[in-house]
């Protein structure tokens, strides 16, 4: 079974930055086939990497409430529609769930999913979901066993307050975690002491381990304005360098 591998974290504070930065790093250590899951209503982890998106899984799902084609079953449609909407990559493969469903019951539509999905995972060695703050998309896509969590924060105290909400939502969802991890996204160098002193405060008191710290970095904003993917910065980049190290560790 492939390593599943979560992201998590309040709006803005660099999730889908820090899961372009992992896929890089697994490309670059050939750790693949990867699949990258964008959960976010707001998709643009496609952009960071610089991919263009056709079909959503919000989309397939609404085409599920239509007629289907003769011949075909629901869950044989959902696993077509959901091959169309994979964008393919040299090493990894991209899908992205698209906007909310909107009103009206998904229940079946969700359970496709699940199944399609059962099948899909055993084709990679690592998936990796960029959710939203909440992660309601691990249990639609029937992933009950996350390996790492990674909760990324920026360095407020909302943010990491947010992110220890976040390490324990797993529990109510059902859905069993490995190891978690606390990344504090664009902090000052040196860190401040209050700051230092929260995160010692976080990770002390729940059941998140400190995971790192990420550099605020200019060159990777004047990366993404000029269009460029991720994929394509240099290991040396100060935030890429922070992040391989990171990555070699805990995933060690």
């Amino acid at each position: 079974m492939p390593k599943v591998i979560a992201l998590a974290g309040k709006g803005g504070v660099g999730k889908t930055t820090t899961t372009a930065l992992l896929i890089k790093y697994l490309l670059s250590r050939g750790k693949t086939p990867v699949l990258a899951v964008d959960a976010d209503a707001n998709a643009n982890l496609n952009e960071l990497v610089g991919l263009a998106v056709g079909l959503t899984i919000g989309q397939v799902r609404k085409e599920l409430k239509s007629e289907l084609p003769p011949g075909m079953t629901r869950d044989q449609y959902m696993q077509m529609k959901i091959h169309q909407a994979l964008v393919e990559a040299p090493g990894f493969d991209l899908l992205c769930m698209g906007q909310p469903d909107g009103p009206g019951c998904y229940c079946a539509a969700n359970q496709y999913l699940a199944m399609t999905m059962d099948h899909l995972a055993a084709n990679y060695q690592y998936i990796l979901v960029d959710n939203e703050a909440g992660m309601e998309h691990l249990s639609r896509m029937n992933l009950r066993v996350i390996d790492l969590l990674l909760v990324v924060s920026d360095p407020s105290a909302r943010g990491i307050m947010t992110a220890e909400r976040i390490a324990a939502l797993t529990g109510p969802l059902g859905v069993q975690t490995g190891r978690k991890y606390l990344l504090v996204n664009r902090t000052p160098s040196p860190p401040s002491p209050a700051l230092t002193a929260r995160i010692d405060e976080a990770t002390t008191k729940s059941d998140l381990e400190p995971g790192g710290l990420l550099p605020q970095s200019d060159s990777l904003a004047e990366w993404e304005l000029a269009g460029r993917s991720y994929l394509e910065l240099p290991e040396s980049e100060p935030t890429v360098a922070a992040a391989f190290a990171i990555f070699d560790r805990i995933l060690a």
